[in-house]
């Protein structure tokens, strides 16, 4: 349900920064990929590719990062032919394919940021 909200408030704020509100369900589908799709990223790491490695933390560190980055390239692009599929929308160029990975990174710091500072297991603490 969280991931859902996020993607409908931001997917708000996104149309109301266009100034036109008809853009809110397709900006709330697209942001479900980097929303949904990124909790299963997430996940993935978590459960299955996490514990077959090291548990040395400088290697849980880079692997996460690593699919963070291949991950979130993966979104982008599958956020950019949504919008390519549903709105019609062909952009003059592609985007440095990296953007998507960086730009995942940052999100995810930024919202294991907030975990930790809620006392909860992050990345930064090493238990979530």
């Amino acid at each position: 349900m969280r991931t859902f909200t996020i993607a409908i408030v931001i997917g708000a704020v996104l149309a109301r920064l266009r100034g036109r509100l008809t853009l809110w369900p397709m900006a709330s589908v697209l942001v479900l990929w980097p929303s949904f799709g990124g909790h299963w990223v997430e996940i993935w790491f978590l459960n299955w590719l996490g514990p077959r490695l090291s548990a040395a933390y400088g290697i849980q560190v880079v692997a996460r990062i690593g699919v963070w980055f291949v991950g979130g390239t993966g979104l982008a692009i599958c956020m950019a032919l949504t919008a390519m599929a549903l709105a019609g929308f062909r952009p003059r160029h592609w985007p440095a394919w990296w953007l998507g990975g960086l730009a995942f990174i940052g999100i995810e710091l930024v919202v294991h940021l907030v975990l930790q500072l809620r006392g909860l297991p992050s990345f930064y603490n090493g238990r979530g």
